[in-house]
């Protein structure tokens, strides 16, 4: 029991915490943006595996890492261009065509993999990202390895936070795009297009969620393999809503997520395989849909959250 609860007190345990938790920060944040602003974006899952390919492989191919990362954006940014186009103005489900264009942007990136590296039996390697100790800050005891020796784009997803809490409560813009999700009819009393905004939104919200992706092959492994994703894309819908569709809040919902999942790591070992494996990969899941069903009953949600809206609707 000792072992168990001196696990919280190790700078490994937070170092990998922060680590698993930064992906799951850029695609949060992603989300988020594509909610405020009306469209709930199912895509996510697939458009996190295309990101982490086209990073990945863009850094393969003998581009640099910072290029990898803006190709991972561009390519998040054209399904989400897919994405709002079918929503947005033509107003489809936004249920099917989420799903879709996962099942798109899965089945492209896999047929791409192949096309471009026919023989290949296990998958290349790159060279990632390095962690970059801030020199002062990363001595702090517990906390400066956490926060202060990661790789740059574990610092980048917390500047993400910042830059979406402010543009969305200290901007026109961002007043904007949350006008569209909570009512459009005023956005467009105000000469503002409800559908430029909506997907403005969605095209930078995807690209942030395939950053997410990418991170995973450029900066946690150096390597692309199609299970990796691994169901993150939903769970980072589930921080949304329990993070009441606010930047701080789900940054501390992803935090917390990510350490469920490094302690189970820890756990096992200290069990020394008494309890079945299984049992640990399910706790920081149930964990956390016993924190979702706790904050879901009091989150209020954008009122105009998948809510197609035609200009001169009422």
């Amino acid at each position: 029991m000792t072992e168990a609860f001196d696990i919280l007190f190790q700078a490994t345990f937070w170092v990998a915490a922060i680590r698993i938790a930064s992906p799951l920060i850029f695609a949060t944040m992603g989300e988020l943006i594509c909610e405020r602003a009306g469209v709930l974006s199912l895509g996510i899952e697939g458009i996190m595996v295309a990101g982490a390919f086209a990073g990945w492989f863009t850094v393969y191919s003998g581009g640099d890492l910072w290029a990898g990362v803006v190709v991972a954006a561009l390519t998040g940014a054209a399904f989400g261009l897919l994405h709002s186009t079918l929503t947005v103005p033509l107003g489809l489900s936004q249920h099917v065509v989420g799903i879709g264009v996962t099942l798109l942007a899965t089945s492209l990136t896999y047929f791409t993999y192949r096309l471009a590296l026919p023989e290949v039996t296990s998958p290349p390697k790159i060279e990632p990202f390095q962690p970059l100790p801030i020199p002062f800050l990363s001595d702090i005891p517990l906390v400066g390895p956490a926060l202060f020796a990661q790789t740059p784009l574990t610092y980048l997803a917390f500047v993400t936070v910042a830059i979406v809490a402010w543009a969305l409560y200290r901007t026109p813009l961002g007043l904007a795009v949350r006008a569209a999700g909570e009512n459009p009819s005023a956005v467009e009393a105000q000469g503002i297009s409800v559908t430029a905004i909506r997907m403005g939104a969605v095209m930078v919200g995807s690209a942030l969620i395939a950053v997410g992706g990418a991170f995973l092959t450029m900066s946690a492994f150096n390597s692309f393999f199609f299970e990796m994703v691994n169901g993150r894309g939903w769970v980072c819908i589930a921080l949304v809503v329990f993070g009441s569709w606010r930047p701080g809040k789900a940054l501390l919902g992803a935090v917390l997520f990510a350490a469920f999942d490094a302690y189970q790591v820890r756990l096992q070992q200290v069990t020394g395989g008494v309890v079945p494996y299984q049992l640990f990969l399910m706790l920081p899941y149930l964990l956390s849909i016993l924190a979702l069903i706790l904050v879901a009953r009091r989150a209020t949600y954008p009122k105009a959250l998948m809510v197609p809206y035609q200009k001169g609707e009422r």
